[in-house]
């Protein structure tokens, strides 16, 4: 993992060297709209690499930019499934909820955002065991069996 960011509300969302991590989401993170207020959303990722090639385009983004709580490198989380499980190497668990859609909110970075990272933002996930998450931790991915999910 790259970095946990969080924000009072809105984006950016910055770095943190731990969060805490509940049923909720992470602990001192707030959201500027209800809709994403729900503990089926309660932890955002976005792929390091989705963010790499956006800057190569001109974008302005660094990990929390895009308002994803946790920036990750090597797990592909737009192949990810609903369903799939994240075992994070200090034990907090998560599983994958929805596909993220790019909002309006990324205008503020540029009008452009949200057409340049459609199909590259990302995914929500759920809490299934809470704990302690923090940057550089390994993720393990058990996929979903199709009729468990």
């Amino acid at each position: 993992m790259v970095a946990v960011n969080i924000s009072p509300g809105g984006i950016p969302k910055r770095p943190t060297e731990v969060a805490q991590v509940t049923t909720d989401g992470l602990v001192g993170d707030g959201h500027d709209h209800d809709k994403h207020n729900t503990p089926m959303q309660a932890i955002s990722l976005i792929d390091a690499q989705a963010l790499d090639d956006l800057r190569d385009q001109g974008f302005d983004v660094f990990p929390g930019a895009t308002g994803e709580n946790l920036t990750v490198r090597g797990l592909n989380v737009d192949a990810l499934h609903i369903g799939d499980r994240l075992q994070f190497n200090d034990g907090v668990e998560l599983q994958i909820t929805k596909v993220r859609k790019p909002c309006y909110v990324l205008d503020a970075i540029s009008p452009r955002l949200q057409r340049a990272i459609a199909g590259r933002c990302g995914c929500y996930a759920r809490v299934i065991t809470t704990g302690e998450i923090r940057a550089g931790e390994t993720i393990q991915v058990h996929h979903a069996v199709p009729d468990q999910v």
